[in-house]
């Protein structure tokens, strides 16, 4: 039996293939999968808060169930075989309220995983293709970042998670987990992000700009990675944890609304989550407050080192990707107390910056 995936599918592949997603080694069985929405762990009691599913629709699961093996190709190249062990369905809607908080289908990672087909299935992997895409060149394997952390002596290292280009406040972040780590990690998700979102391109070229002039490059590794953004705010940003502990970081930082879109979480909510959980996760969260701009401070600030959130709010003002994604897009001129005009310039030189 042959299975044509898709490229969000394949990159699925090749991360439970590379131990990215380790505890977990396959797409979920209905055991795990309920284990993970009700409770947030595997069956086998593991943290894991996000459903890793292949799907498919009804007529090839029953089929597939029925399989000694099932080569999987993708462009009409076989790139993977998975030996089946299980094919199944669920209730997708109490699925995505437990996950998701939501059935919003505003909410992108609702949207996304309520279109997923109705029949999910499993089995052991063996990837025999890597995929290689625009982005690929950027990407290491957890073997490949872990031998590098070595050959650097880096003992501390700090995993760093975006979606976006960067801007003061990511900058003020990173810069604050250097001044306790010997290096930091900045992996951006390239995978599915909706529309609007920055492409890689821009990412990538953006980040290079930054690292490039204003960070000391024997501290700082760059790396893409190529997964599905889920925007499930707490659990994902529990996710991106276990992900980065994987490539080797010791420390992971969680911001201001880690992983969310829109008003769906409050603003800590993932700072609440990673203290009942982090004792079991082997990766120390640093839970760091939400940078902002000050005029009357003059620079970027937290709550914790400025007193005019509370007293003169007109003087403070958030910097989200959100904003500065509808201000690129409108041609309007950009703060550079927001947003260094270096990293504008390059993103504005990439002829479609946006997802579309």
């Amino acid at each position: 039996m042959i299975i044509e995936i898709n490229a969000d599918q394949y990159l699925e592949i090749e991360k439970l293939c590379l131990g990215v997603f380790y505890p977990l080694k396959t797409f979920m069985s209905k055991n795990d999968f309920i284990s993970c929405v009700d409770n947030m762990r595997l069956a086998d009691g593991q943290v894991f808060p996000i459903p890793i599913v292949l799907d498919l629709d009804k007529e090839l699961a029953m089929r597939f169930e029925k399989e000694a093996n099932v080569e999987l190709f993708f462009q009409g190249q076989h790139v993977a075989d998975i030996t089946p062990t299980s094919a199944y369905t669920v209730d997708k809607r109490d699925a995505c309220l437990k996950v998701f908080g939501t059935l919003d289908h505003n909410h992108p990672g609702v949207s996304y995983f309520l279109n997923l087909k109705d029949y999910f299935v499993s089995g052991d992997i063996i990837l025999h293709i890597r995929p290689q895409f625009s982005f690929s060149r950027y990407e290491l394997t957890p073997v490949e970042m872990k031998k590098e952390i070595n050959l650097r002596g880096w003992k501390k290292i700090v995993g760093f998670q975006t979606r976006n280009i960067p801007h003061r406040a990511h900058e003020y972040l990173q810069k604050v987990a250097l001044e306790h780590a010997d290096g930091i990690l900045i992996q951006p998700i390239v995978g599915f992000k909706k529309i609007g979102d920055f492409v890689p391109d821009a990412v990538i070229a953006s980040y290079e700009t930054l690292i490039g002039n204003y960070y000391p490059k024997n501290r700082v590794m760059f790396a893409v990675l190529s997964t599905v953004m889920r925007y499930a705010g707490p659990r994902e940003a529990i996710f991106h944890a276990i992900v980065r502990k994987n490539y080797g970081c010791t420390d992971f930082i969680i911001g201001r609304d880690h992983a969310g879109v829109g008003n769906f979480y409050d603003k800590y909510a993932a700072h609440d989550l990673a203290t009942k959980l982090e004792n079991e996760l082997g990766i120390r969260i640093m839970k760091l407050s939400g940078p902002y701009y000050c005029k009357l401070c003059d620079g970027i600030v937290t709550e914790k080192t400025c007193p005019h959130l509370s007293t003169d709010p007109s003087v403070c003002h958030d910097i989200s990707g959100t904003d500065i994604r509808s201000s690129l897009a409108y041609g309007s001129n950009i703060n550079p107390n927001f947003v260094r005009e270096s990293v504008i310039k390059t993103v504005s030189n990439i002829e479609e910056p946006f997802v579309i």
